[in-house]
């Protein structure tokens, strides 16, 4: 199973090169937590009767009933968590058993193992120890695991090809969990949300649980305003605590984005280096881009007294700020690191491969408006690697894979295949005919990609008999 973040499988190839694909975006304007986001799937069309089996199927006492409400004044789908009250530490491999033995689907079982996996990589940083030593309080409790399956289940019932969020805001004040005490947003919470951008918010009590950041960093691509889409769906899933100032509500929006191009933000770091050699410089900028960086350049400049420098700039994902930051301060002399966010408009692309006289050569189908045709850029060293074999210009062989882009000797690369088949096998309703060439027509379905997490969540303290005056059911009253 691939990761569900950041994958933007195909849907609907038409003639023009234009692509149509399905999304969901969380308008996230009161945060986001577990239960938000069962009733908001729910809301949205998801099956609760397929949601409540799946999580039926755990073996745990309780369950979920979702019920009609408001929320100053707006309609919305509350997901009841029913749980007893347990005094239970749970280990990630006692949730991934539990997962294990239910009737998921193994695409299902991948989301919700990713979750909590995340959950657990917040609690390990926040109390210093390996995950597998992590205990498991609240985020281990019956409640919580409710949560987090029945979210897996219903993002992989949805059927979109990519996840979408809104800036998140996590509110303000402080929270009382298992270890006392502690401001909002709460160290998991806090964790979970590095590189995402977060929305300004006076709203006193926690908007933002560990559990609805998990799902957001487990699943979300992208994060920035509502993009151009044919709204088909829209889900509205209620949080427990009803609000003055503003419906307590998380909003999940299902359509089509139909774009020549998309949009969408990223993270520019810089830091200037004055003590850095050149081979460093190419040795950094090799590891940020193979821990997925979007691009690393560097720009001559001089500092004070002036001492000729370099500073290195990164485009990144704002999911992956903390990981290019590490690999800066752990290679380099630098003492600081700048982040801005950019808003850019990119153009459709899909990974492909060419035959030629001079063998296979990788490279990127893009298109650039609803009319155009796909074009084809080829991967520089597969051309060069090509040319050294055959004692061929690269020139030559450039224009070699270009001719064959032209002729329709391509296919979609074996990474794409692969995803959309798994996609086919794993969710047979939700299948799309791709263009694989002109010789190629063959049905598959779009991957949804999942990663991996775990913590112990204020958001899961929705026990019976527990009213903790929280919008997502937890901690003191405010």
């Amino acid at each position: 199973m691939d990761n569900f973040r950041g994958v933007i499988p195909d849907s609907d190839t038409q003639e023009s090169g234009h692509k149509t694909m399905r999304v969901a975006y969380f308008d996230c304007a009161s945060g986001i937590s577990g239960d938000m986001t069962l009733g908001a799937l729910v809301d949205a069309g998801v099956s609760g009767e397929a949601i409540s089996k799946a999580i039926a199927s755990l073996g745990l006492a309780g369950g979920v009933k979702f019920e009609t409400v408001k929320r100053c004044g707006m309609r919305a789908t509350y997901a009841n968590v029913d749980a007893p009250h347990e005094h239970v530490h749970r280990h990630l491999h006692h949730i991934d058993a539990i997962i294990d033995r239910s009737i998921l689907t193994d695409r299902q079982k991948a989301l919700a193992k990713s979750i909590f996996r995340k959950l657990g990589e917040a609690e390990a940083d926040s109390h210093g120890v390996p995950i597998e030593k992590v205990h498991f309080h609240e985020v281990g409790a019956i409640d919580s695991i409710i949560d987090i399956v029945g979210a897996a289940v219903g993002l992989d019932l949805l059927g979109v090809d990519e996840v979408l969020a809104s800036p998140v805001p996590t509110g303000t004040g402080f929270i009382q969990v298992a270890h006392g005490r502690m401001s909002v947003p709460a160290p998991a919470t806090a964790f979970l949300l590095k590189g995402v951008p977060l929305a300004a918010s006076l709203v006193e009590m926690e908007l933002t649980t560990p559990t609805g950041a998990a799902i957001l960093a487990t699943t979300v691509s992208r994060f920035g305003p509502l993009p151009a889409m044919t709204i088909t769906q829209i889900g509205t899933g209620a949080g427990t605590k009803d609000l003055k100032s503003q419906p307590n509500v998380l909003r999940l929006i299902v359509g089509d984005l139909v774009e020549s191009r998309l949009t969408d933000q990223v993270t520019v770091l810089e830091t200037n280096l004055d003590d850095a050699t050149g081979e460093l410089i190419g040795h950094v900028s090799t590891l940020l881009l193979e821990a997925g960086a979007l691009d690393v350049y560097s720009t001559p400049i001089y500092m004070k007294k002036g001492r000729p420098a370099v500073m290195l700039s990164v485009i990144c994902d704002p999911i992956r700020v903390h990981q290019m930051e590490s690999i800066l301060f752990n290679e380099t002399e630098t003492l600081g690191v700048r982040q801005s966010q950019w808003n850019r408009t990119i153009l459709p692309r899909r990974a492909a491969v060419v035959q030629t006289d001079f063998g296979p050569i990788k490279g990127k189908a893009f298109w650039r408006s609803e009319t155009d045709t796909k074009r084809f850029s080829p991967e520089h060293d597969d051309c060069a690697q090509a040319a050294t074999a055959h004692g061929e210009t690269l020139r030559t062989v450039l224009e070699a894979a270009r001719q064959a882009w032209r002729a329709g000797h391509w296919q979609w690369s074996e990474t794409e295949q692969a995803a959309e088949q798994k996609a086919s096998a794993t969710n047979p309703a939700h299948e799309h005919t791709h263009d694989h060439g002109p010789a190629h027509n063959h049905d598959h379905s779009h991957p949804h990609d999942h990663s991996h997490d775990q913590t112990h969540s204020p958001d899961q303290h929705r026990h019976s008999g527990h009213d903790h005056g929280h919008e997502h059911g937890h901690h003191h009253p405010h």
